[in-house]
């Protein structure tokens, strides 16, 4: 005579139950990751963490902002992740140009080219914040190019697609590090782009990470503020960085 073996039963049973919790914790664990950005903040990709893109994008952190840090070596990033939080994470280049609904590219000039093929889908449509700065030294060729057509000109060509502002490209890391959140009047930086909504975010950027945001204007007018223009090494409030560059009060 067979016996009944009770014990497939209630494997099966477990095994339904098993599977039922899986799928409500991933059900969970989806929409934690879907809530993950608070109202009002941004995840933001910032591709080059070197000085620049390490202190601005730490200071988008402590602002309360998801920041994924890159470069082509996540692994040298582990102790600013580390240092700055939940909020910050490091990967690829082409992770973080995935990862952020706003992007701020610091790194030398002449790598943009690369960048901007590189990751042309993911980057497209997307806020690009432009802290490079064009050194013939350094970049070669590329830096006649910004002298003769101007450095906004040529960012947003090889950045092909972005909604792109010039930012933060006109003070060393040290000044931005010491100088954000000071008291009033705050330090200031000039900013510039075609798109009026990539400006207004820019901005909001800018005042998050403690600093006064100056409009000179289009791409065009970025000119005025790349390296050996009137608006480029100025460490003044915004009021002064106005008179500089001669802008209506």
């Amino acid at each position: 005579m067979t016996r009944p073996v009770p014990s497939v039963r209630f494997d099966r049973r477990r095994l339904l139950v098993t599977m039922a919790g899986a799928w409500l914790a991933g059900v969970f664990t989806i929409a934690g990751r879907a809530q993950s950005t608070a109202p009002g903040k941004s995840k933001i990709g910032v591709i080059g963490s070197g000085r620049i893109g390490g202190t601005i994008g730490g200071l988008w952190v402590k602002a309360g902002h998801p920041v994924m840090f890159s470069s082509r070596h996540p692994d040298e990033l582990k102790s600013l992740v580390a240092e700055l939080g939940p909020l910050a994470s490091a990967g690829t280049v082409a992770q973080a140009a995935a990862f952020g609904d706003v992007l701020f590219v610091a790194v030398p000039y002449g790598a943009l080219p690369q960048i901007g093929r590189e990751n042309a889908a993911a980057i497209k449509g997307k806020v690009m914040l432009d802290a490079c700065n064009a050194v013939a030294s350094r970049d070669g060729a590329i830096a006649d190019e910004v002298e003769h057509d101007g450095i906004g000109a040529t960012s947003q060509k090889y950045l092909a697609g972005t909604r792109l502002v010039r930012a933060f490209n006109t003070m060393s890391y040290a000044i931005f590090q010491r100088e954000a959140h000071r008291a009033d009047p705050k330090l200031a930086v000039p900013i510039a782009g075609d798109d009026a909504d990539a400006v207004a975010i820019a901005a909001g950027l800018v005042r998050d990470a403690g600093i006064d945001p100056v409009v000179v204007g289009k791409l065009a007018d970025a000119r005025r503020f790349q390296r050996g223009g009137p608006g480029y090494g100025q460490s003044v409030s915004a009021a002064e960085l106005k008179q500089k560059l001669s802008l209506t009060p």
